[in-house]
């Protein structure tokens, strides 16, 4: 029954290796967007961390600022 399953008539092969390529190719793509993020995440904390309040306050403003913080806690602005 189990090697049914796993062979597929003949298929098996294919559907697997499919399966199995498909799953690596999302984890690395996973991967790399999440690095790629981390990074960004830096560069934002670097430009907008350690600001006066009169700066703070006109970033607060800034729709770009909320959208890229709705996901992070990084910034103590």
């Amino acid at each position: 029954m189990i090697l049914e399953i796993i062979s597929m008539n003949g298929y098996g092969l294919y559907v697997w290796s499919s399966f199995i390529f498909t799953f690596l190719s999302f984890f690395v793509l996973y991967n790399v967007i999440k690095t790629q993020l981390k990074k960004e995440q830096e560069k934002f904390k670097a430009k907008y961390f350690d600001l006066t309040e009169e700066k703070t306050e006109n970033v607060k403003k800034q729709k770009t600022y909320r959208e890229i913080l709705v996901f992070t806690n990084i910034s103590k602005i």
